[in-house]
């Protein structure tokens, strides 16, 4: 009898700190649901939830480890909000990690977007990227003066013969588009909001033009978020008739972005994340390694990526993103 109630005593405090450890786990468990509810509904605004929504994979994987802590706690409550949470964050992010473009018909179009980051890129890195992978459009964004003399001299311009630049002296306003055919410059395509964003018209070898738009916004800093928001959503739709589109370029946003997702549902289609590259983070690349997925290329549905590559720019804090195409006449 003496050992029951002695073996009873030591059980006792154990309950408690099991309690309060379910208690705890619940209470993470109800934040990840809200911050599910966040993402799935486009509710990010404003100076904290629009970053923070941008590291939604990061958010995934953290959402595992607490269904594993409420397993471990045995709180039933926890696991079922966590198993909830866990397949929806798995619906927005493992597709894009998972091909799902076919082998696409239409004539090749390689193309390659690249932030030089107020000019500070290497140059020459650059041209030999476009050498090496046989580019046929090049998107640069904060472009300059001294940088676009700098690709002049790595020979740039016998690669890429025909361009519409944008440059300015310093900064992230400039921006360009190189082609190895014949552009055209297009204007009211659409009202720019951000930085320079031309459109250029390349007329491709044995059939129609391909429209290319240099993408800029500004970034969703404090004091800019209303702005980068407009620069987005103000961004052309996916056309149903004319030359197809392409833009390419930094979008400030990841495929967790509300704003980015109403761009997508008109009609285009992400390159990386077709072809299972939509995890590939491209930006920071000073300080940090790179952690989020900004810099894109979309193609209307008359268009379709068969291969993306991610690579680095000495120089930039972004990351160069290449997009093998194929375009429908």
């Amino acid at each position: 009898m003496l050992l029951q109630e002695a073996a009873a005593n030591e059980a006792v405090p154990g309950r408690p700190r099991r309690k309060w450890a379910a208690r705890l786990t619940v209470g993470v468990a109800v934040v990840f649901a809200v911050g599910t509810a966040v993402r799935l509904g486009g509710l990010e605004s404003g100076v904290l939830l629009v970053p923070l929504v941008s590291f939604t994979p990061y958010f995934a994987v953290a959402a595992l480890v607490v269904l594993a802590v409420a397993v471990v706690t045995r709180s039933r409550a926890a696991m079922a909000v966590m198993l909830a949470v866990c397949a929806c964050l798995a619906w927005c992010v493992v597709p894009r990690a998972i091909a799902t473009s076919s082998s696409a018909e239409g004539r090749p179009l390689r193309v390659l977007t690249a932030n030089l980051n107020g000019g500070r890129g290497d140059t020459q890195v650059i041209v030999d990227l476009v050498r090496r992978l046989n580019v046929d459009v090049l998107s640069l964004q904060e472009l300059t003066w001294s940088a676009r003399d700098r690709l002049a001299a790595a020979g740039l311009e016998g690669l890429l013969p025909y361009q519409v630049s944008k440059p300015e002296t310093w900064g992230p306003v400039g921006s360009g588009v190189y082609a190895r055919y014949p552009l055209r410059e297009r204007s009211g395509v659409f009202q720019p909001v951000g930085h320079h964003m031309p459109v250029a018209e390349v007329a491709l070898p044995g059939g129609s033009a391909v429209e290319v738009v240099v993408v800029h916004p500004v970034a969703p800093v404090p004091r800019t978020v209303p702005e980068w928001e407009a620069g987005v959503s103000t961004l052309p739709p996916a056309p149903s008739s004319g030359p197809p589109r392409i833009l390419a370029g930094d979008f400030n946003a990841t495929l967790d972005h509300a704003v980015f997702r109403r761009l997508l549902d008109t009609g285009y289609t992400d390159a990386a994340a077709a072809t299972g590259q939509g995890l590939v983070p491209t930006w920071p690349m000073r300080r940090l390694p790179p952690l989020v997925a900004i810099d894109h290329v979309l193609t209307d549905s008359r268009a379709g990526a068969v291969a993306v590559q991610i690579h680095d720019v000495p120089g930039s804090d972004h990351r160069a993103l290449f997009a093998d195409l194929r375009v429908r006449p």
